[in-house]
């Protein structure tokens, strides 16, 4: 279930953040799963040439995007004389709206789902359901969260943010019986239940890892045998792509598929690899009656030609994530967006604009360790720095224009800092506690609602030295 675009806006990040940091429980989830994967990444990198690895897989991207109408046109030729019908959706709606016709064409009751962030993204599924659509998520990590009413909370793995103890009994309930926490027996029964789905399911929705140019094939990554049953049982297949998920040819993807997959799980080689290269043929025995390609922009066009264009290099590894301080600390649920962490604090913005978003790249240490683990070298620090000033630039907020204009005016000369040294040590007086401030007037109340703030020295340093 993804998030409405209504409920992603309605409160600030500092809002959504407050919500998730009352659950005491949730960085321990989520900094024993995001530790686990990042170890794993290092140890599988650590016997290989990762700035070699990752100056290529950038190469690979920067060359890619820069000629990305180029090749997508070449896929999309590739793909239709392989029997493949391609639409290119300028907007969400125009995505949302071709699915829908293409259901209501085929009376679809059921349609199997497997993972894809780009249908979250433009929230495909509540869409169907208004249609009176059954639309059931066969990821078990999506499934979980759909159970839960939640959008996923990490690009990789969905329910991140849940305890054992909490699926057993989010399925428990669902299901009307008893279950244990123990993973090999939840995922016995998950699998037992949407068995029927793959079964039944009139239509198939996936996401696509990749397309290639070269041949029009898609190529899909999965850890679960669900990617394969709904993309070759039901009889129409959907599958959704950003626009910029495109490679030129196999080699390419012979090098960012090992990048992705160890870079998301710290695995050498994932569960599966799909490659889907149209409907069957008259003499094949399996596979769909048709494939759609829906090609999504939705805002990605934007980007090309600015200083941002790299963010399109994303290859949804979510790496990043597992890195990130803030993410660890208030997990998926605080960004407001199906994109979290530090990709989705750049993203997202630049896709549905400071307006609804522009409280995001604050949501950020800039400590520089989301552009260390990125496969494709992604400056994303850099990118949140510089959307805090496009955003500042837009919204030019008075009070704090002024206030740093006043600062810096002060601060340009000695008598300024001296003075403005001594007011700060006297006023402080009433607020000092066992020798930190720990709640201060407004706005530095806004630092002291969560941490203390240390006081202003006795004397400051230029004191002392003239003493010496």
């Amino acid at each position: 279930m993804a998030m409405t675009p209504d409920a992603a806006v309605r409160k600030r990040f500092e809002d959504r953040a407050d919500v998730q940091l009352r659950k005491r429980h949730l960085p321990l989830i989520i900094g024993r799963a995001t530790d686990t994967r990042e170890a794993r990444r290092r140890d599988i990198f650590a016997e290989l040439d990762l700035p070699g690895l990752r100056n290529a897989a950038e190469a690979v991207r920067a060359h890619t995007v820069a000629n990305l109408h180029t090749y997508l046109d070449r896929f999309a030729e590739r793909a239709e004389a392989r029997g493949t019908k391609v639409f290119f959706a300028a907007t969400a709606e125009e995505a949302v709206s071709y699915v829908r016709t293409l259901a209501a064409k085929r009376g679809a009751r059921l349609i199997a789902k497997a993972k894809s962030m780009a249908s979250e993204e433009i929230h495909l599924s509540p869409a169907l359901e208004a249609d009176g659509i059954e639309v059931v998520e066969t990821d078990l990590g999506e499934y979980i969260v759909q159970l839960a009413k939640e959008p996923p909370s990490h690009i990789i793995a969905p329910a991140v943010h849940k305890s054992r103890t909490e699926i057993a009994r989010l399925l428990a309930a669902h299901h009307g019986r008893s279950l244990p926490d123990d993973p090999e027996v939840l995922t016995a029964f998950a699998r037992e239940v949407l068995r029927r789905t793959f079964l039944e399911a009139d239509i198939g929705i996936s996401g696509v890892n990749f397309g290639v140019a070269e041949t029009g094939s898609l190529a899909l990554v999965t850890n679960e045998g669900n990617g394969r049953m709904v993309t070759s049982l039901p009889p129409v297949h959907v599958a959704i792509m950003g626009m910029e998920r495109i490679v030129p040819s196999f080699e390419e993807l012979s090098l960012l598929l090992p990048m992705l997959v160890a870079s998301a799980t710290g695995r050498p080689v994932s569960t599966y690899f799909s490659f889907i290269n149209g409907p069957r043929l008259p003499d094949e025995v399996d596979g769909p009656e048709e494939v759609h390609v829906v090609v999504l922009d939705n805002g990605r066009s934007k980007i090309l030609g600015t200083e941002y264009q790299s963010i399109l290099h994303c290859i949804r590894c979510g790496a990043c994530q597992n890195v990130c301080p803030v993410y660890r600390q208030v997990g998926g649920h605080g960004y407001g967006a199906v994109y979290g962490g530090p990709i989705g604090a750049v993203l997202t913005p630049l896709l549905v604009g400071f307006e609804k978003a522009g409280d995001l790249p604050h949501a950020s240490s800039l400590c520089g360790a989301c552009t260390e683990v990125c496969p494709v070298k992604i400056p994303l620090h850099e990118q949140l720095l510089a959307l805090r000033r496009d955003v500042a630039r837009e919204q030019k907020p008075v009070v704090e224009g002024l206030a740093f204009r006043a600062w810096s005016t002060a601060w340009r000369r000695p008598w300024g800092y001296r003075l403005l040294a001594r007011l700060a040590r006297a006023g402080q007086g009433m607020f000092v506690r066992g020798g930190r401030i720990r709640k201060a007037p407004p706005p530095l109340s806004r630092w002291t609602n969560r941490r203390d703030l240390p006081p202003v020295a006795r004397r400051t340093f230029r004191e002392r030295w003239k003493d010496r």
